[in-house]
């Protein structure tokens, strides 16, 4: 479910009102499905909307990244996917239904989805936090010093969340 502000936002990029803010992104399959080449997919390859392994052996989980909107109790929201190790996925998949899985300790993994706004994030550490039945993992990122930990810790303003989409909606011209 996209997360939006109705009121919208004027875009510096094409002068247009456009009718309402998206205040999530998200990624479909982690980065390294798309590197499968599409005649070998359904040999190599079993993903789920919140799950994906690849060769039997490499392990992901969509999951949530949330920043903080200075002034909104919702936060902006990057759905990407991170690569686990077999054991935490393993856990994780164990632990796919069960109530009190969000009091399982976090755990290790690494970004799998590149979010260009932000520089590399291919293979960011993060520290992945299981949340209740129904709901993706939080991830928080563990470098503070990149820019998009910096932005998860600090909160953005909405004029960021309109610049962002101002760079996603028109990457193309931009």
């Amino acid at each position: 479910m996209a997360i939006e502000l109705k009121t919208g936002f004027s875009c510096n990029v094409c002068g247009e009102h456009h009718d309402v803010l998206p205040l999530s992104y998200s990624v479909k399959a982690p980065l390294a499905a798309a590197a499968v080449p599409v005649d070998e997919l359904e040999q190599r390859v079993v993903i789920t909307p919140d799950q994906c392994v690849i060769d039997g052996r490499d392990f992901y989980l969509r999951g949530r990244i949330p920043v903080p909107v200075l002034g909104l109790e919702e936060s902006f929201i990057w759905g990407v996917w991170v690569e686990v190790s077999p054991k935490d996925f393993i856990r994780t998949n164990d632990l796919w239904n069960a109530a009190g899985r969000e009091t399982e300790p976090p755990f290790r993994g690494w970004l799998n989805s590149e979010l260009v706004l932000f520089g590399d994030t291919i293979n960011l550490e993060v520290s992945v936090q299981t949340q209740i039945v129904g709901r993706r993992p939080h991830f928080t990122v563990v470098d503070q010093d990149h820019p998009l930990a910096i932005e998860q810790s600090n909160g953005i303003t909405i004029r960021r969340a309109e610049e962002i989409a101002e760079q996603i909606l028109h990457a193309a011209t931009l």
